[in-house]
């Protein structure tokens, strides 16, 4: 497999994230900032606690976002929200007629109304209450009306094809994303609640597409331009399914996962990108995203070791030291391969060079630091704040006049790209329900 070089050494000092003068200006920082909240006026102090977390979660591990980010994100959502369609869907357009910009002017997709319904989610939303709540429920309406409708045997939920998502993602991107959309959904119904047996039941269907969908060596078929993103969205659906209780082959998240981590060679820095359209950013973001939770569980094995005195305080992070904790060899050089590929991954993924991706922003720019974040916080990884600051007065600098940010390349669709930078700029207010993914074997 022919691959690009970037040694990591070369790297090291570029975890800075210094703004990119293509697209981007001075991050924001300082002043004025209040606790993630999708109100007008946020509380005063924050508090987050979690079942996973044992004593609650460190304080020190919360971020809060400036004014600005908070202004943002409320003229994107008012914008967001205006761009339902008469079905609850929201759409992207086709590839074929990426001209045509008006959210009411092109068909409804289940991917990008997908990635809206998880914005609206995240920025406070429910179906039973939050400013929009109407608007969530007939969205998920639109979703699972899709997934009910599908024909048995399918790899994908819908009968559409050539749109933007599609062809620049893969032609089953649809399921992947309504599938993690599901989880999220799940994790906030309560046990009692008339739609979550609904919701689980859609949620399993749509893990058995992604499951049948699988090829031998751990992708997911119909790849797009950049169909290492639709297989990295895929093996995130598959986790966070599991997380919810959904019925995931343990083997086929397995081989989701080890299929994103064979496109980085931690040993050398190099990156596969055949199947990420030459783009290093699009590979290693999936890289760094489907090694985290592993990563985190090898990092707390070894911190409770240390702590136990079952291992010297300066013991490094190899299989090594994971077997004088106690895990057996082959579980060991699992967790130890998901490390080594996570932590030099995620160096490359926020490093200046590879932050330019394809030279401007396309929807698979915003997506891949999407996954660089989430990566991040599921791992209990304090860089996070550091991608937060950054990347966050990046995205606040790009925004519209209007309230929506758009692509410059490949997905253009202001729906599409709103929605992901929505998700983007309010991931704190996701900490919990993240740190559950990488928590899971510890509930």
């Amino acid at each position: 497999m022919k691959k690009q070089l970037f040694p990591i050494a070369a790297l090291a000092g570029a975890t800075g994230l210094i703004a990119l003068s293509f697209s981007f200006r001075t991050p924001l920082v300082g002043a004025n900032e209040h606790c993630h909240t999708p109100v007008a006026e946020p509380p005063h102090g924050c508090v987050f606690k979690t079942v996973y977390e044992g004593e609650g979660l460190d304080s020190g591990f919360v971020l809060n976002a400036p004014e600005a980010v908070l202004a943002s994100e409320q003229r994107g959502l008012q914008w967001l929200v205006k761009a339902q369609a008469q079905d609850g869907g929201y759409g992207a357009g086709t590839h074929a007629r990426q001209d045509i910009t008006d959210p009411h002017a092109v068909s409804t997709d289940p991917a990008t109304t997908a990635m809206v319904a998880m914005a609206i989610m995240r920025m406070g939303s429910t179906l039973d209450q939050g400013a929009y709540s109407a608007q969530l429920a007939k969205a998920t309406e639109y979703l699972l009306k899709q997934v009910e409708a599908s024909p048995k045997g399918a790899v994908n939920i819908t009968q559409l094809q050539g749109t933007q998502i599609q062809v620049k993602l893969g032609a089953n991107i649809d399921v992947a994303l309504t599938a993690q959309y599901l989880s999220n959904l799940v994790a906030k119904l309560g046990d009692q609640h008339p739609q979550r047996l609904r919701a689980m039941r859609a949620l399993n269907t749509c893990v058995d597409m992604i499951q049948r969908s699988q090829n031998s060596d751990g992708s997911v078929k119909g790849d797009g331009w950049a169909g290492v993103l639709q297989s990295s969205f895929a093996a995130s659906a598959l986790e966070s399914a599991k997380s919810q209780g959904a019925t995931v082959d343990d083997e086929a998240l397995k081989l989701a996962r080890d299929y994103q981590k064979s496109n980085f060679d931690a040993s050398s820095g190099s990156v596969a990108t055949e199947r990420a359209a030459g783009i290093t950013l699009y590979a290693v973001s999936g890289s760094t995203r489907n090694s985290a939770a592993e990563a985190r569980q090898l990092n707390e094995i070894v911190v409770k070791a240390k702590k136990e005195g079952r291992i010297a305080k300066d013991a490094p992070m190899n299989v090594k030291t994971l077997e004088e904790a106690g895990v057996d060899r082959g579980e060991a050089e699992r967790l130890n391969a998901a490390y080594q590929v996570y932590e030099s991954a995620k160096v490359q993924a926020q490093a200046d060079n590879v932050i330019s991706g394809f030279g401007n922003n396309g929807g698979e720019e915003f997506l891949s630091f999407l996954q660089t974040g989430e990566s991040l916080v599921i791992a209990k990884d304090q860089g996070w704040k550091n991608w937060y600051g950054q990347t966050t007065g990046r995205l606040v600098s790009i925004q519209n006049q209007d309230g929506s940010w758009n692509g410059h390349h490949c997905i253009t669709s202001p729906v599409f790209c709103t929605a992901t930078s929505l998700l983007i700029l309010s991931i704190n207010n996701d900490i919990e329900h993240l740190l559950a993914q990488g928590a899971v074997k510890y509930r």
